[in-house]
């Protein structure tokens, strides 16, 4: 943006090249007496020369390209120039001289000249800064002319750019190729003074404006991280309240850390998708260590210029900082205080978000010694960790709904890491136990992630599957989860009867209209069961119960009449047997032998055709 900037009268001594400059709208100044030295200009690639009649004497190179001018417009203004001993050029007429690390370079030079020859010059946002440098450097100060280019530079500066946000901005990011020019002389402390001043003052006067318009967050995340950083302190020492500067943080980092916007559903999955997240992640193979350590250096500014209260960030915004800051493996004193933080808000978190790779851009291209697990899961424990410690210090480790909160939030995620192959039994088990026993109102939760565990490792042995389920309280599990495990094949058979013993209770209470203690207590808390809530469902169960019970006893009613019967029949082949057996030892006898035979020849054919006994029956009432 061009300004207008009041006209300056040149009071130096009368020369050749003497005139009255003065500076129009639109920032630009333009000569009142037109000189005749040099009427214009003209630059190819490698060179600039002046269209004049009057041959020139010095040769300057800056950067790449070679300036061919005429020595005393620039000793007139230049003390830098006039303090040096010029050497005669070699190749011709005249002198040489080479300005190394010129501030702005060459183009910035071109303007220099042009300032030097009295020729217009546009004064903007965009080459105040470097002009400002290169005055500084030439030492184009009042000692040599009045209104030289320090004085016109400065008032520009100070008067019309710093008045303006959006070129407060622009002179900024003008300053990112001048260090250390443009720190020493105040510029980027003079625009971030500017900006948090302008920052403050609005949020101060009209909040809703500034929540509504996103508070020119576009603006302030153009800027390097060194300079946001600045502004980020200075906004924070006028006393701006800290939503405003987390906000500012999390867009800046949402345009700078493009791995913080990856959301990591893929790695729910294992093989593949860990290749997927890599690339994702914003590292590929071929890209240099370069990118990774400016991306480092951006988060680690980010992490410690972060607003101390609770309520500046979000907990997923700090979780995805986390996340970034082990993949490029961050400053640990870092870590350790994001996942304080983190600790701090984590009820507010969600299973996904507690994903950590367990992935470093350094190890790329590594293959592991031993077989890693997918997620990180000592950054959970330690998160975990801080959050009791916290709960302890708040002293209020009684019946919250936070903690009630976060004992779920650690089931979703030991159900999310069950899958792993990779992950051992001993830490699954320390994480299901790294809180206490009253942060679950209901196991439900646990259990699914111990039997998505037993099912994604089939090899446990009998002992690893005990130890395993002994952190989950059977007596906390719903109906319906009573119901399920006691046809799990994958549990235990000590866990599968402490199931069925909780599931009579269960439904003994039912029966009499009561409710387990554990499910009464935490009737006021969030409840993780889909128990029945209505009267009817109520109602609908009690029946179902009673016709339970109804059929259980007419079962008890036919197993009784069928033992007695068994009884009875058992007792009457008992008197048969012992019958036989006597008539059996009175035939083996010496008496009667042979009547006996045939009696019980006769006896066996009468058995053996009941016709034939029939028909002897009737012949014998006949003859009688």
């Amino acid at each position: 943006m061009k300004k207008s900037f009041p006209a300056v009268r040149s009071q130096g001594p009368e020369s050749d090249f003497d005139g009255i400059d003065q500076v129009y709208e639109q920032g630009t100044i333009v000569p009142t007496t037109l000189i005749t030295i040099a009427e214009s200009s003209r630059k190819n690639e490698q060179s600039w020369s002046l269209n004049s009649q009057i041959p020139t004497d010095l040769i300057i190179q800056v950067q790449d390209v070679t300036f061919s001018v005429h020595k005393y417009p620039l000793v007139s203004k230049c003390g830098y120039i006039s303090h040096l001993e010029l050497q005669p050029s070699i190749s011709n007429f005249g002198y040489e001289l080479k300005l190394e690390n010129f501030p702005g370079g060459s183009e910035t030079f071109e303007l220099i000249l042009r300032f030097c020859y009295d020729l217009p010059l546009d004064l903007n946002p965009t080459n105040i800064a470097p002009l400002r440098c290169a005055a500084e450097f030439l030492e184009m100060s009042e000692e040599f002319e009045d209104g030289n280019l320090i004085s016109k530079t400065e008032a520009f500066l100070t008067f019309i750019i710093l008045s303006s946000w959006k070129d407060t901005i622009s002179v900024l990011k003008s300053c990112e190729t001048l260090s250390p020019w443009a720190e020493n002389l105040q510029i980027v402390r003079r625009c971030s003074d500017s900006i948090a001043w302008k920052a403050s003052t609005e949020n101060s006067v009209n909040e809703e404006k500034i929540n509504e318009e996103g508070w020119r967050f576009e603006d302030m995340a153009t800027l390097r991280i060194d300079h946001f950083t600045r502004i980020m302190t200075a906004i924070k020492a006028k006393g701006a309240k800290a939503e405003i500067t987390g906000k500012c943080i999390m867009h800046y980092a949402a345009r700078w850390l493009p791995g913080t916007e990856v959301e990591l559903e893929g790695l729910r999955g294992y093989g593949k998708n860990e290749l997927h997240f890599r690339i994702l992640c914003g590292r590929k193979e071929h890209e240099d260590i370069g990118h990774s350590n400016e991306q480092r250096t951006i988060l680690e500014s980010l992490i410690s210029i972060l607003p101390p209260q609770q309520e500046a960030v979000t907990c997923k915004f700090l979780l995805k900082m986390l996340r970034m800051a082990m993949v490029y493996s961050a400053s640990p004193a870092l870590i350790s205080e994001l996942e304080k933080r983190v600790g701090i808000t984590l009820e507010n978190a969600n299973a996904n978000d507690l994903l950590i790779p367990n992935y470093k851009i350094e190890d790329q291209g590594k293959m592991p010694k031993t077989p890693e697990t997918m997620h990180n899961t000592d950054v959970v424990q330690r998160i975990i960790e801080y959050f009791l410690m916290h709960e302890q210090e708040q002293q209020q480790l009684q019946a919250m709904p936070g903690k009630f909160t976060v004992g779920k939030l650690l089931d979703n995620y030991l159900a999310d890491i069950a899958r792993d192959p990779n992950l051992s039994t001993s830490k699954f088990q320390v994480l299901a136990e790294s809180l206490p026993e009253n942060a679950r109102t209901c196991d439900d939760g646990l259990y699914r992630a111990i039997d998505t565990y037993l099912k994604a490792h089939p090899s446990l042995s009998e002992h690893e599957r005990k130890r395993l389920c002994k952190v989950m309280n059977c007596k906390k599990l719903s109906l319906d989860a009573c119901m399920h495990a006691a046809q799990n094949d994958r549990l235990p058979l000590r866990t599968v009867i402490q199931v069925l013993l909780a599931e009579q209770v269960k439904v003994r209470l039912a029966m009499q209209g009561k409710e387990p203690k554990a499910t009464a207590s935490g009737n006021s808390l969030e409840q993780e069961t889909k128990q029945p809530s209505t009267e009817t469902e109520i109602m609908a169960l009690k029946k179902e119960l009673e016709n339970v019970k109804t059929k259980i006893a007419e079962l008890h009613r036919d197993y009784s009449e069928l033992q007695h019967e068994y009884a009875r029949l058992n007792n009457k082949q008992k008197n048969i047997l012992g019958w036989s057996f006597g008539w059996k030892k009175i035939r083996e006898s010496a008496l009667f032998p042979r009547k006996v035979d045939a009696d019980e020849t006769e006896e066996e054919q009468r058995r053996s055709n009941p016709l034939n006994s029939q028909r002897s029956f009737r012949r014998r009432m006949s003859i009688s």
